[in-house]
């Protein structure tokens, strides 16, 4: 149930066009359903403005099924990350036949989605920017988690450090942006020289992409933890979902 839903079921109550009972059975199912083996926060929309994500790794196709119709019985949208292409097969072979229609799968940022995108609800635009093909899963979290919480998004791809030419021509869409998403691996110097050459706030993803020495991101981390340009948040290794909704929350409009 979103704000904008729990709005309209209290003014209908109040105007006779729904009873009592009926509220109360709906409301039933606030703060949180239990299912045995988890507990989905029907409300967390309510407080946060957003539905709960649910994470994939770590959970079977059948628990997967039923937090997916539990989340669409509450009448949301089902988010779940890092699902890969086998689970997700396994997955949607479970799913009800009303509700097989609104999945979207995609393979390459593995979320795994039944319902529609939020109405938008930014002030401007989110950019995501990869330094290279190879970053493009996270990239791609991040796009996609920032498009289904109401936001339009667009993508620059491939201008990494290594050839810095790439970048330059894309200076006036970066500035035009609300907030930039930048993700890379390696070295991880993308992110500071983005934000050098811009006004917007970063939002600094490090991927495990990389060579020994990288360490599976951790030098791409540290390097954007150190760096010299000011207005640079970092997330996680590889967590574009979380950079994507960061981002989300600082476009939003308040009273959306």
């Amino acid at each position: 149930m979103s704000p904008e839903d729990l709005r309209k079921l209290l003014t209908d109550v109040k105007q006779g066009d729904v009873s009592v009972d009926d509220a109360s059975s709906r409301l039933s199912r606030l703060p949180f359903e239990d299912l045995g083996f988890a507990r989905v926060d029907h409300h967390r929309h309510v407080r946060t403005g957003y539905p709960e994500v649910v994470y994939g790794p770590g959970k079977t196709p059948e628990q997967i099924a039923h937090i997916v119709h539990s989340i669409r019985d509450a009448g949301q949208t089902a988010i779940v990350t890092r699902v890969d292409t086998e689970k997700a097969d396994r997955a949607e072979a479970l799913l009800d036949a009303k509700v097989q229609p609104h999945l979207n799968y995609d393979p390459v940022s593995r979320l795994f989605v039944v319902g529609p995108a939020m109405k938008n609800a930014g002030r401007g635009k989110i950019l995501v920017v990869a330094a290279g093909t190879s970053d493009l899963p996270v990239a791609e979290e991040a796009a996609q988690t920032a498009q289904l919480l109401g936001n339009e998004v667009e993508r620059i791809t491939d201008v990494g450090v290594a050839g810095l030419h790439r970048l330059l021509p894309t200076r006036e869409r970066l500035e035009a942006a609300e907030i930039v998403i930048v993700v890379a691996g390696m070295e991880g110097a993308l992110p500071s020289v983005v934000k050098g050459l811009i006004s917007r706030p970063v939002i600094a993803v490090p991927t495990s992409v990389g060579f020994g020495a990288s360490l599976n991101g951790i030098a791409a981390l540290l390097g954007m933890l150190s760096s010299c340009s000011a207005g640079i948040t970092v997330v996680n290794i590889d967590n574009g979902f979380g950079a994507g909704y960061a981002a989300s929350l600082m476009n939003r409009v308040r009273d959306a």
